[in-house]
């Protein structure tokens, strides 16, 4: 039988899903759409008809969440929302009989988290899949394959720096991402990604976990003490004089998607979605450094920066015989974004232009030289990922993933109890033992274990 896929939040993130559904040929069918603005609605249907002659979605409000599954038959249901609202939705769609695909964070909290593994026992029948793309980046999935093989015998510990370059980096202090009650700052909403990378590349679930770091570039205050003076004093860019020469500045009226999305929806949600980066009252941090230890004895030491020259990671495996070192860079400099569709936070979409530096994996065994070993250009957003995760989740075929790539709710809690924990190791300059938080099976040692 084909799913009947409804959708709880309509913007930006909620595109490549609601595009992929459109295809042609695609048995899975979109039957409806809930959001808080029904302009942000209007917008999704236009495009649907538009650019796929696709017969118009049934709306309905956030308070009508529930009547639409029931109005709609719907059988499975896509969370696109602000991440703090997941955990609601992701137990309402469960208590409605639906399977859940929910677009990463699972949720921002450890309370939240508990809720929705709580959801999940009571409904064992139906399903939660967290959206993690970048499993399904050609070059990552390489990376469990060579790990998995064992080239460089049993991972005893993990280096990754990843860098979000002055573009990507600063748009996540424009939106609601800058709030860390609507996020879990990037600790969970960007690291979330990175963290759960790590877990499934080396098949480890998370126990302790000790972070430092603050707001060192982005906010008001940052800026002043650079002598920045003049790129604070106003509360967003559209339509702000003062913006015109300033680097960080973006035009949401020049992009039709974020304009019909966002600006055209203010008036009636109040989200404005092009704050200035320099503005006070930002309680997110924008440099951090963390250690985690693994019940398996693993080791990650990760650090993320978001105002880097540079985007992309580098990541080192070191075995019992021998290295593995991966980067995946783009060129890039400057913090103004071009205004095409979904480049505003879609940095990831980059990695497969002319303009990027690529990616490449060397070895270095015990017993032997160090070669490289090819990988090979991908096309699509988060490094290819997105496209190849979309049509696993709604394509036809049945054969199963060989590489484990599909995580569900306690792999999605393993990864974003990482960000949970270090938010409050953060806050108490001490570790913070992830059970403590969030029991996740007491008996699995694997990532595999875990559903």
């Amino acid at each position: 039988m084909s799913a009947r896929v409804a959708f709880v939040g309509v913007g930006h993130r909620a595109t490549r899903f609601i595009e992929e559904l459109a295809q042609p040929g695609r048995s899975a069918r979109i039957v409806g759409f809930c959001d808080v603005s029904a302009v942000r609605m209007a917008a999704q249907n236009r495009w649907l008809r538009e650019k796929h002659g696709h017969a118009a979605v049934p709306e309905f409000s956030a308070a009508q969440f529930e009547e639409m599954i029931r109005a709609t038959a719907a059988d499975t249901v896509v969370v696109a929302t602000v991440d703090s609202e997941h955990h609601s939705y992701i137990g309402r769609s469960l208590a409605m009989n639906c399977d859940v695909i929910t677009e990463k964070p699972m949720t921002t909290d450890a309370s939240k988290c508990r809720a929705i593994l709580a959801a999940a026992r009571v409904h064992p029948e139906r399903r939660v899949t967290v959206a993690f793309n970048y499993r399904w980046a050609p070059t990552n999935t390489k990376i469990k394959e060579l790990l998995a093989s064992h080239l460089i015998g049993d991972v005893k510990s993990v280096n990754l720096e990843w860098q979000l370059d002055l573009r990507h980096g600063a748009d996540y202090f424009r939106r609601w991402h800058s709030e860390k009650q609507c996020s879990g700052g990037l600790l969970v909403h960007k690291a979330t990604h990175h963290f759960d990378l790590v877990n499934w590349w080396t098949d480890s679930i998370p126990r302790r976990v000790y972070a430092t770091g603050g707001l060192k570039f982005y906010g008001e205050a940052n800026a002043k003490a650079r002598g920045q003076t003049a790129l604070t004093g106003y509360p967003r860019y559209t339509g702000e004089s003062r913006a015109q020469t300033d680097p960080f500045a973006i035009d949401l009226a020049a992009n039709p998607h974020f304009k019909a999305l966002y600006l055209d929806a203010e008036r009636e949600t109040g989200y404005v979605r092009d704050r200035n980066v320099f503005r006070p009252g930002i309680d997110i941090e924008d440099d951090v450094s963390v250690l985690v230890d693994y019940r398996n004895g693993l080791v990650l030491t990760y650090s993320l920066n978001a105002f880097s020259p540079r985007e992309g990671m580098r990541v080192v495996f070191n075995g019992t015989r021998g290295r593995l070192e991966y980067h995946q860079f783009e060129k890039s400099n400057g913090a103004t974004p071009e205004n095409d569709e979904g480049h505003l936070e879609n940095r990831e979409d980059r990695a497969d232009k002319p303009s990027a530096e690529g990616s490449s994996i060397r070895v270095y065994p015990h017993d032997g030289k160090p070669y490289d070993v090819p990988t090979r250009p991908s096309t699509g957003g988060h490094w290819g990922g997105d496209p190849l995760l979309t049509q696993h989740l709604f394509g036809d075929s049945a054969a199963k993933d060989e590489w484990g790539r599909v995580a569900g709710h306690e792999q999605g809690a393993a990864s974003i109890l990482v960000g949970i924990a270090a938010n409050e190791s953060l806050a108490s300059r001490m570790p913070v033992s992830i059970d403590s938080l969030v029991p996740l099976r007491l008996d699995a040692t694997c990532l595999s274990e875990l559903i």
